[in-house]
């Protein structure tokens, strides 16, 4: 899932004013999840006309060997990385067998669950330009079936691309506010070789002397204190999250690190704190115009 320039515009303006961002992740889970079922709809609209007299069109057509990889495994009721965890890759060879694996499984289980609801009576009929066709029950349930596991992949994808995404602007935002040198933060992604695991790091704000203090920022929820954790056994000096348990902010506090929860109105102000104890040189910002200031430094880092 692709995140738009003006979506994370939204969700950084959202978090620096205190406000619940996900709102925007969810309207674009449902607007592409919506899109998909219009285009998949029309597909099975069109495979089940030309193959009037196979009964196991489903199979023939969506789990054929020339479709892209994720989308046998999807049309299968997969995801690529269930595949891959489950077999240690995720090659089309491997894909397409585990999709015929898993479709003959399920398509079992769908059999023998109706054969125990004898009373039930499901049918799915589409209509498109005039053209009408019925769905049995056991092709209406692969059908949901799909459609489900597709849900949840674009969630799943949604939620990890936002930190991969925004996560960077905010922090850049921030700084830009405070109109803090460019040489004073990296904000790309950058290997750090003093880690004995090199991965990934947020942000860096660097003092004049060029010593860096490595930033972590973390748009989760209150529930998730395994990715704190995670931050403190990494010897973090700040601390941005959307929102953190008291826990959290005691564990900082004796930490010495630097926390900010931005979900509390105005509470990026805290961000000065970091500044003034790691001596990063800024302008303190007045908050006079918030939404002008914000839409004017997101326009030129998003140009």
């Amino acid at each position: 899932m692709t995140f738009t320039n003006q979506v994370i515009k939204n969700i950084v303006k959202r978090v620096i004013k205190g406000q619940d961002y996900r709102i925007e992740v969810v309207n674009l889970i449902n607007t592409d999840f919506l899109q998909f079922v219009i285009d998949f709809f029309k597909k099975i609209i069109k495979v089940k006309l030309e193959n009037k007299d196979v009964v196991n069109w489903y199979k023939k057509e969506f789990l054929k060997n020339t479709l892209p990889p994720d989308e046998i495994a999807l049309h299968a009721g997969l995801n690529m990385k269930t595949i891959h965890n489950m077999y240690g890759s995720s090659a089309k060879e491997i894909v397409i067998d585990a999709a015929y694996e898993h479709y003959d499984s399920l398509y079992e289980a769908i059999s023998g669950f109706i054969d125990n609801n004898e009373d039930l009576t499901l049918m799915l009929t589409l209509k498109f330009n005039g053209v009408c066709v019925d769905l049995t029950i056991n092709e209406t349930l692969l059908v949901i079936n799909t459609l489900a596991v597709k849900r949840a992949a674009l969630r799943g994808g949604a939620w990890s691309a936002v930190g991969k995404t925004a996560e960077k602007i905010l922090m850049k935002t921030i700084c830009e506010l405070y109109k803090i040198p460019t040489n004073n933060y990296e904000e790309k992604f950058v290997r750090d070789s003093a880690k004995k695991v090199s991965r990934e790091v947020d942000f860096y704000l660097k003092d004049n002397e060029g010593k860096k203090y490595l930033c972590e920022v973390k748009l989760m929820g209150r529930g998730n204190p395994e990715s704190a954790d995670v931050i403190f056994a990494r010897k973090s000096h700040i601390f941005i999250a959307d929102t953190l348990s008291q826990q959290n902010k005691n564990q900082s506090d004796e930490l010495g690190v630097v926390w900010v929860e931005l979900r509390v109105a105005n509470s990026y102000r805290r961000i000065k704190k970091a500044f003034d104890k790691y001596g990063i040189p800024y302008v303190d910002y007045d908050g006079g115009n918030l939404d002008k200031d914000l839409d004017m430094i997101l326009n030129k880092i998003m140009e």
